[in-house]
């Protein structure tokens, strides 16, 4: 099958492609590389995706893109993440996320595309989650906090219209709070490889607010059996992927300290803005309408991706 990956030379994208190659699609990859590594891409077994250096708010050059190579699947995860950054430069945000994934759906469209699926946030679009009944299933009330959570909630939006205009099938999975091997321990986004690389080198892990602000986490293998099974099904709409469980800050702290034989002894800092307190996510839909559920218990994927982290350095 040919499949394109946007955001395939990023953290949870690679692990996606990595997937897809193994099964023997045809891959195209569309990475602008500004927080994509070309390095990802690499496999030992030498069987490579195909990377086309191109922004996704680049319109021309997408279409072309989907003219030369004609994907059946499309996996759209290139979006912008820093929450922060959202909040202080709203119409960039807006740009990626919205004016992005409009680009991919009408390309999409225009060359024939047989799925759509789309990597949105399962916190950031719910809001806070505070004084709910949690896990919040798909039918509660969205309810951004920050930029970022509004404009994955209008790419949700946009690729439900072209389903129902074009009939496109477009899947939309509201992923939880992804961690695992590959993710930037010197980014904005990604509290376990923050710690990771923070304990590994000796350095002091921070915390901003109090550290009993709740996540949903879940590790990144089980995400990229998402995308696949939700590809390889009929299914379309709106689905959370998630493990269900809240778990606090400092609590991950403690279990990544763990299992890297580090105290965890942070530097609280004051909250940021747009960030919600609790949330976590029920992924019974998932489970039900293409058969997937989270695998992989955290501290087994805090293990896995501390020693990815040991190894590299």
């Amino acid at each position: 099958m040919k499949a394109l990956v946007s955001g395939g030379a990023g953290f949870i994208g690679s692990h996606l492609v990595d997937a897809l190659v193994e099964r023997g699609d045809q891959v195209t990859v569309v990475d602008d590389l500004s927080t994509g590594r070309r390095e990802n891409l690499e496999t030992p077994t030498g069987r490579r995706a195909e990377l086309v250096e191109v922004d996704v708010t680049d319109a021309a050059a997408i279409a072309d893109t989907f003219e030369r190579r004609g994907p059946e699947l499309v996996f759209h995860l290139a979006a912008q993440i820093d929450v922060r950054r959202s909040v202080t430069d709203p119409v960039f945000d807006l740009n990626v996320n919205v004016g992005g994934t409009l680009n991919l759906l009408e390309a999409a469209r225009t060359t024939g595309a047989r799925g759509f699926l789309l990597a949105s946030t399962g916190g950031a679009v719910y809001g806070e989650g505070a004084g709910l009944a949690l896990p919040l299933d798909e039918s509660a009330a969205c309810r951004p906090d920050a930029p970022y959570g509004q404009s994955k909630f209008a790419a949700e939006g946009y690729a439900s219209l072209f389903g129902r205009l074009y009939g496109l099938r477009a899947t939309a999975l509201r992923l939880g709070n992804v961690y695992g091997p590959r993710q930037d321990p010197l980014g904005e986004a990604g509290v376990v490889a923050i710690f990771c690389g923070a304990l590994l080198t000796d350095g002091t892990p921070r915390v901003f607010g109090d550290g009993h602000q709740t996540r949903d986490y879940i590790y990144v293998g089980d995400v990229v059996e998402a995308f696949l099974a939700a590809g390889a099904s009929e299914a379309s709409g709106t689905y959370n992927v998630g493990t269900g469980v809240e778990t606090s800050v400092l609590e991950l702290g403690e279990l990544i300290g763990g299992v890297c034989e580090r105290p965890f002894e942070p530097e609280l800092a004051p909250a940021r803005a747009g960030e919600v307190q609790r949330i976590a996510i029920d992924s019974s839909r998932a489970a039900a309408d293409f058969g997937w559920s989270a695998r992989t218990a955290l501290v087994d994927g805090l293990r896995t991706t501390a020693a990815s982290f040991a190894t590299a350095s």
